[in-house]
């Protein structure tokens, strides 16, 4: 039993690790989208995209980031979580299709590897249960 607590301790530790670095990327970049920054600007019209999605996506990070770190409202989270897979696994990929350097795609890459990963250790009051 003692082992088990500790591995529920480490698995803790390990989700708010990476969850809140995921947090932060999640809001930082967030904040830069809603702004215009103009080199987040440039980097959306070079992957393609037109320069209002960087609102709707701006808006989207903020949402999950309060989605995933207030208690309860499972469902709420896990949609959360699938929105931050599919907008980074997109980014990762928009990078690659555009042939961006690896410096280019590497935040992207983090940040999609820190949803995965805060996802994977949440812990079991953070998952729906089916039964």
């Amino acid at each position: 039993m003692e082992t088990s607590n500790r591995s529920e301790k480490r698995t803790k530790i390990i989700f708010w690790i990476f969850t809140l670095w995921m947090a932060l990327g999640m809001v930082s970049t967030a904040i830069v989208q809603l702004m215009k920054n103009k080199d987040e600007l440039a980097n959306f019209t070079n992957l393609g995209y037109p320069a209002y999605l960087m609102t709707i996506i701006g808006v989207w990070k903020l949402l999950g980031v309060i989605a995933i770190l207030i208690p309860k409202q499972l469902l709420l989270k896990e949609w959360a979580y699938a929105g931050f897979f599919f907008v980074m696994s997109g980014a990762v990929i928009s990078h690659l299709i555009v042939g961006d350097t690896a410096g280019r795609t590497f935040p992207a890459v983090l940040l999609l590897a820190l949803v995965i990963i805060s996802w994977y250790f949440r812990p079991a009051d953070r998952k729906i249960s089916i039964q």
